[in-house]
């Protein structure tokens, strides 16, 4: 049999358009195949970007949180200290009263308080317990005296007005109390003036 020109041609033309639409269906697969792994270097790229904000959104927060809980501590501390030191302006004031007070009873001649001096005895008494009331209600508010004879010096609490010389006694240690101190809650509300044993 003889194969005529016309199907040999036809069906080379069949062949090659068979492999033309193979290779295309390769070449669209292999697009295919790129497409997908740029969108996916773009997903990463993307959700990088996302996981360095949601960082740095999570950091703030965190330093928020803390600030605010310094805030809330301070302010508490504050309440606490004005609660405790509030008065402290009220207690100098009447600390100045309570020198009088302690000058007027020590003014009193101990010779003169007899029975045969009922009104000067009656004064002395008043005062007295005035004195001890006083001190008292300085006690209930946290508001203590500072009487330091024979103590070391501190110069926390103590202002050393002179120094003298005193025998038997360590140097640096207090022979005299001029005017006695007081602290409030354990901080100095006025030192104690004092006479401090100076070195031999």
């Amino acid at each position: 049999l003889r194969t005529s020109p016309r199907l040999l041609c036809a069906a080379t033309q069949q062949k090659n358009t068979g492999q033309n639409l193979e290779e295309d269906h390769n070449q669209s697969q292999n697009e295919q195949k790129v497409e997908p792994s740029s969108a996916e270097k773009l997903l990463a790229e993307e959700k990088a970007k996302l996981e360095e904000q949601l960082k740095e959104v999570t950091e703030k927060y965190k330093r928020a949180l803390a600030d605010a809980e310094n805030v809330r501590q301070r302010s508490q501390k504050l309440v606490e200290e004005a609660k405790l030191y509030g008065i402290q302006s009220f207690c100098k004031d009447l600390l100045e009263v309570a020198d009088i007070l302690e000058k007027a009873t020590e003014s009193v001649p101990k010779e003169e308080i007899k029975d045969e001096n009922p009104h000067l005895k009656s004064l002395y008494e008043g005062l007295v317990m005035t004195e001890m009331q006083i001190q008292k209600v300085f006690k209930k508010h946290g508001l203590l005296r500072l009487n330091p004879v024979g103590a070391k010096f501190d110069p926390y609490e103590h202002e050393a007005l002179f120094h003298t010389a005193a025998e038997g006694q360590e140097p640096g240690t207090i022979a005299l109390v001029s005017k006695i101190g007081y602290k409030l809650h354990g901080r100095t509300l006025r030192p104690a003036l004092v006479g401090v044993v100076k070195d031999a």
